[in-house]
């Protein structure tokens, strides 16, 4: 009576295991795989340029490569003008102490450039004063996001959970790629989210950012 009741018992405990489905892979923390997080966007503008401000965090040195390496925080601006003049710019942030310096002017986009690094990103709005000669300009930019936003972690979940044959083709013991996340501003806010595989290359995905919802998507092999 005895052996017959632990007979039953034992195949009561292995009867679930013989439902699991085959083959699924083990469940990753995906996010520790992201090496590019644009997480934040500050905007303002004047009758002659417009300014934005980004919030990254970003693996040194940064390589498309399936390769997560430590991350640092780094906030970066971008002035465009809405008519060409050849000025020069300095742009300094208010919040603690004036922090800041010479804007770049990249010929390739034809805008001005200046990063810093931080230890926190700003929440909600910063101030900037942008000098140009003996002109002087205080802005208030305001965040892009909204209280529908999602967090770029939300972002990433429904990417990973749009593309799961994808994810499971990189996946070993391990998951053998890594994501870049970023928040977008266009016409509205989106997110990019890239899948790269040093072997596979990269899938880019534009998300719908209060949805999560697939807009497009798009495989390069480099």
């Amino acid at each position: 009576m005895k052996r017959r009741s632990l007979c039953f018992l034992t195949l009561a405990l292995l009867l679930p295991l013989l439902f699991l489905p085959v083959g699924c892979k083990k469940t990753e923390n995906y996010f520790a795989f992201v090496s590019d997080i644009r997480s934040d966007i500050f905007c303002a503008e004047t009758d002659a340029f417009t300014v934005t401000v980004s919030c990254l965090e970003r693996e040194h040195p940064f390589a498309v490569d399936g390769i997560v390496s430590p991350k640092s925080k780094t906030v970066e601006v971008i002035l465009t003008e809405k008519a060409a003049t050849g000025a020069e710019y300095e742009v300094y942030f208010l919040e603690d102490m004036p922090r800041g310096g010479d804007m770049t002017f990249q010929n390739v986009t034809g805008d001005y450039y200046f990063s810093r690094g931080v230890e926190e990103f700003p929440s909600g709005s910063l101030s900037l004063r942008i000098v140009s000669g003996d002109k002087i300009e205080e802005l208030f930019l305001t965040s892009v996001k909204t209280q529908k936003t999602l967090t770029p972690e939300e972002a990433l979940s429904f990417a990973v959970a749009a593309e799961k044959d994808t994810i499971n083709s990189l996946t070993q013991d391990r998951f053998g790629g890594e994501f870049h996340v970023r928040l977008l501003r266009r016409d509205k806010n989106y997110y990019y989210v890239g899948i790269a595989h040093p072997e596979s290359g990269t899938l880019s995905l534009l998300l719908d950012s209060e949805t999560g919802e697939v807009l497009a998507r798009r495989q390069s092999n480099q």
